[in-house]
């Protein structure tokens, strides 16, 4: 690289010390070719030529200017003269701007990379670490939250779970009468239909047992609700939902955050489950041993939309193998909210 053309008749006096016991002397410098010439003032003889590219500022931003033509100790010139000095500044300038700089497209790329990765935790990690804190909780935690959810329930709706010694026993004989199922409460209010909440515990709407006449309706509510979770844990719902604070918590130390389900009832009254598939729904009935008629026709009570449910019921003509409940059971059932 030459150095840049309107500089290269610039000169200015200057002081230079060829070594460090050596005696400073007047000179005169010049730009030479991609070089600093310095010369005798008055031969104007060249005493030295410094690589323009190789100069060192030995005091930064200080006036007069000393440069040495490498790190080594010892050569030393000083300028005092304003212009020589910043046109050597530029000079470097555009010298370091046309030098290769494999190192700092390396950190480009590296800082590229990092935010690439970054960013892709960011993505992944929230619903990585949630999916897991579901997958990992014992089912006395799940029991446990689901309870929780369910009191959350309650104050959305703002009553209490329906109970009685009698209505308590019948619900505790249809959980145990349908597969997969823990626990069932009925609300007074607020809900229709049932909700599966964390821990196989079932939250059923008083419609389920107030207008019906057989326990078939509220076994019914019970089945899609839980064939509505098939495919969706109903604790990975919930940490979805409550963020991943709570996930993390939960994964970690085994508890949730303070009120980390409030909020989350009201959250289930507003959000409908997705109807099963009618061939499902079928299948579940089947396996659980309970006929499907009673509940399309709480459903649909013309029958239009639940044909299916009706027509291809598998105990229709024909009884279940064994009932849901005893009429006593079904009496105290229907009766547990009043």
């Amino acid at each position: 690289m030459t150095a840049l053309k309107q500089f290269l008749r610039l000169e200015a006096p200057g002081i230079w010390r060829e070594g460090a016991e050596a005696q400073r002397r007047a000179v005169i410098v010049s730009f030479g070719d991609a070089t600093l010439v310095i010369a005798d003032d008055r031969s104007a003889r060249a005493l030295a030529h410094w690589s323009l590219a190789a100069l060192v500022r030995l005091n930064p931003g200080k006036r007069p200017a000393l440069y040495a033509p490498s790190e080594e100790p010892g050569e030393e010139l000083e300028i005092e003269d304003a212009t020589l000095i910043d046109a050597i500044e530029k000079v470097q300038r555009a010298i370091e701007a046309r030098r290769p700089h494999p190192g700092r497209l390396r950190g480009m790329l590296t800082a590229g990379t990092i935010g690439v990765v970054v960013l892709a935790a960011l993505v992944w990690l929230p619903g990585a670490l949630t999916a897991q804190a579901a997958r990992v909780a014992p089912m006395a935690k799940r029991t446990e939250i689901g309870r929780a959810v369910l009191v959350d329930l309650e104050r959305a709706t703002g009553a209490a779970a329906c109970h009685s010694k009698a209505g308590d026993a019948a619900l505790a004989a249809l959980a145990e009468r349908l597969p997969d199922t823990a626990q069932v409460a009925v609300l007074p209010r607020g809900l229709t239909g049932g909700r599966r909440l964390p821990g196989k515990i079932v939250a059923l709407g008083r419609d389920t047992i107030a207008g019906p006449d057989t326990p078939e309706v509220a076994a019914g509510a019970v089945l899609e609700a839980n064939l509505a979770a098939t495919g969706q844990d109903p604790l990975l719902d919930f940490l979805r939902w409550a963020g991943v604070r709570a996930a993390f918590s939960l994964l970690i130390t085994g508890d949730l955050p303070a009120n980390a389900v409030s909020g989350y009832g009201a959250h289930l009254l507003k959000t409908q489950p997705p109807l099963p598939p009618e061939a499902a729904l079928l299948a579940a009935f089947g396996a659980a041993g309970v006929s499907s008629t009673p509940w399309a026709y709480a459903r649909d009570p013309s029958g239009e939309s639940v044909l299916g449910l009706i027509e291809a019921d598998p105990f229709k003509g024909r009884p279940a193998p064994e009932p849901v409940l005893a009429d006593e059971q079904w009496v105290a059932l229907q009766g547990i909210c009043d």
